[in-house]
């Protein structure tokens, strides 16, 4: 197989139809991981792009016709006009294109101006859809802010932006019962699927279970397969069956989603973050992998996802989390100095003041690079810096960092007597210590290997 066509029709072959493992492929095409997964995402991106061709051209006749409408009116006759809009109307109900309905029913009520009762009719049609059209606008939006609002949350565990993020749901679940609209139903889903699962995990009577609304949402997703939004929000709920099943621990059943989710994280970290918190995934990932005891194969399947990904750096929690991900996934392999460059890169890019304790463990992860590189300069310079933020804020507020500081001292100190002994013993009392929701240095295993190569 010399062409990477060739290639790409065997891959599709040995995915879908063999349905081979990955480990396996990989044998067969005689390629190395990183080209199989540059392979996989470019095979991918081809038929998501075929696909989303294929639901597009249905709805995007139907909104030639409803652009179509003034030319109708202005020359066909009135039984072949009106004719023509009951048409289009049940095909706008098809593809629950609220918006294009109002036009249809505004025509509709103007050209029944004379039939007092029809002309009513068409004007009550027309102020519902009105109002659904504002709600789901208004649905939009909520999800929007929610998310965002989650972003500083995740950041820094307020009390006040929790409270927000508990009011947007609740005002999100009440509009949603104000039309029996699937739409909104799976609007709601997005986030009161993620609020339960991280920011409110206490189950209340009146909530419906997790497991029935992704299922209802597969349901409108299967019924209305021709709809874009839902073609690309399928994505976002394989994600959150994933987060449900990793939150519950049933770690088999992460398995079943976790290869779909991964193979499209690129295009969730840019896409997605209007309906979800797709940075999640990233830990998500990072866990799993520490689960398994393979976090070295994170860092030569990074080129493959990434190969086409631009961060946004005005949305923060995503790029900050994504360049921990990717220092973290070099620390795996112990390419130190890439690690450090990643981090350095991203305290030279933005501006972290506004997160305090986000720029503390930033540090804290860069200190740790510096600690396996033998450079005590730095590292000192770094550490003084990080224990005046731990002053200003309070060890209090910080245990986890303050420990594993500590730990990073220890293993730098001069004093060479006992550190393997005093090392363990602060990593026994750092596993005490409860990690903020931000902190990327929990996924750093203090072990024997970490003592071993720190003091080497």
């Amino acid at each position: 197989m010399e062409s990477s066509a060739e290639k790409s029709a065997y891959l599709l072959k040995f995915l879908y139809q063999n349905k081979l493992p990955d480990s396996k492929i990989m044998e067969e095409l005689d390629v190395n991981s990183n080209a199989y997964y540059t392979l996989r995402s470019r095979l991918n991106q081809k038929i998501e792009e075929y696909l989303l061709e294929q639901i597009e051209s249905p709805r995007t006749d139907l909104l030639k016709k409803v652009a179509n409408i003034t030319e109708v009116v202005f020359t066909k006759k009135r039984p072949i006009i009106i004719a023509t809009l009951k048409k289009l109307e049940k095909e706008l109900k098809d593809f629950d294109l609220s918006n294009e309905l109002t036009i249809v029913y505004k025509t509709l009520k103007r050209l029944h101006v004379h039939q007092p009762e029809q002309y009513y009719n068409y004007s009550q049609l027309y102020n519902r859809h009105v109002a659904y059209m504002l709600s789901v606008d208004k649905a939009e939006m909520l999800i929007t802010e929610y998310f965002k609002k989650y972003g500083d949350y995740f950041f820094t565990q307020d009390e006040t932006d929790k409270l927000e993020l508990t009011l947007m749901r609740k005002e999100l679940l009440s509009t949603a019962k104000l039309y029996e609209s699937h739409r909104l139903y799976v609007y709601k889903a997005c986030v009161d699927i993620f609020h339960r699962l991280f920011v409110e995990a206490e189950e209340s009577m009146d909530d419906e279970p997790i497991e029935d609304m992704l299922q209802r949402a597969s349901e409108v997703f299967s019924m209305y397969n021709v709809d874009p939004i839902y073609y690309h929000l399928q994505i976002v709920f394989e994600f959150l069956r994933l987060e449900y099943y990793n939150h519950y621990k049933v770690y088999r059943k992460v398995e079943d989603y976790f290869d779909e989710v991964n193979d499209s994280l690129s295009s969730l970290l840019t896409n997605y973050p209007l309906y979800t918190f797709p940075a999640r995934f990233l830990y998500t990932k990072i866990e799993r992998h520490l689960r398994m005891g393979s976090e070295q194969d994170i860092y030569p399947e990074n080129e493959a996802l990434f190969y086409d990904f631009e961060p946004d750096k005005n949305d923060l929690p995503t790029y900050v989390s994504y360049v921990c991900y990717r220092a973290l996934s070099c620390y795996y392999v112990k390419e130190f100095k890439e690690a450090a460059k990643w981090l350095n890169d991203l305290l030279n890019d933005v501006s972290l003041k506004k997160y305090p304790f986000v720029h503390m463990n930033v540090k804290l992860l860069l200190a740790l690079q510096y600690c396996m590189l033998h450079d005590i300069e730095l590292f000192n310079q770094l550490a003084s810096s990080i224990q005046r933020q731990i002053r200003l804020h309070g060890k209090e507020n910080c245990p986890y960092e303050v420990g594993f500081l500590k730990i990073l001292k220890t293993l730098t100190s001069p004093n060479k007597r006992n550190k393997p002994e005093k090392v363990r013993a602060l990593a026994n009392k750092l596993s005490q210590a409860m990690p903020r929701l931000f902190c990327p240095v929990q996924y750093v295993k203090i072990d024997e290997e970490f003592i071993n190569w720190a003091l080497s």
